[in-house]
């Protein structure tokens, strides 16, 4: 049951980070282009996403050893982790710039109305799948790296849909960037538990047999987030933080 809240939570979070910057981009070509051409890349996009993520999936669970998988998806959530947790340390350092939905969301409205609309909206259509596809894909990958492709692979998808599905929810009462979102908080809680997990699995697939199981990670959590407000005490103040809204 433990392992389930923490793969759950790890899940949602990251989902809902993922969730709001796709649900940017469908909002700026809905409102720009119209929602017919907004809604069928997102649509596409979606299936082309399942059908990629069941294929592989299922390529990966039938053949690949169970320790080796552990082994190699432990290294790449670790890594996926320490980027995210990197970029939150600089931002709360004040060495990064916020990432800013609401200025995403407005300069990405102004690249799509200077483009001339031919026939098929193609600039539409290719910018609404583009970017639910990258960012579906994240999340995918955050579902997958969490729940390990295992047992726990279930609270991890369920935690993902949910996440998804409230901030679609809200984006379509909104109608707008959902700019009061604590996005570099949750990077950085994220960051926090994606390393952990990376550690804990990339461990394990390695041979460590962690005391208490799963709940191993909430030490290493506390490690890794100690780690982290100490950095960002020791870099806050050095420089001012620089302009954009880079991810």
């Amino acid at each position: 049951m433990g392992r389930d809240v923490i793969v759950f939570l790890t899940a949602f979070a990251g989902a809902a980070v993922e969730a709001v910057e796709a649900l940017t981009v469908v909002l700026a070509v809905g409102l720009t282009r119209g929602w017919r051409t907004s809604l069928l890349g997102a649509v596409a996009a979606l299936v082309v996403l399942a059908a990629a993520v069941g294929l592989l999936g299922a390529t990966v669970l039938t053949h690949v050893p169970r320790q080796l998988f552990e082994l190699v998806i432990g290294v790449l959530i670790l890594a996926l982790g320490v980027s995210w947790l990197r970029k939150a340390v600089l931002r709360a350092a004040g060495l990064k710039a916020m990432h800013d939905e609401d200025r995403t969301f407005a300069e990405e409205r102004e690249r799509l109305a200077t483009d001339k609309r031919q026939g098929l909206d193609r600039v539409g259509l290719a910018t609404s799948f583009q970017g639910v596809l990258l960012e579906g894909f994240e999340v995918a990958f955050i579902v997958f790296a969490a729940g390990a492709g295992g047992p726990s692979i279930a609270p991890a998808a369920l935690g993902a849909a949910i996440a998804v599905l409230l901030v679609a929810a809200a984006g379509f009462v909104l109608r707008r960037p959902l700019a009061l979102v604590p996005e570099n908080t949750l990077k950085f809680i994220v960051g926090v538990a994606l390393t952990s997990l990376g550690t804990f699995w990339a461990a394990e697939g390695a041979g460590v047999h962690w005391p208490g199981d799963i709940v191993s990670v909430l030490p290493i959590a506390g490690i890794y987030l100690i780690g982290a407000l100490v950095a960002v005490a020791t870099l806050r103040g050095r420089a001012p933080a620089q302009t954009g809204g880079g991810r």
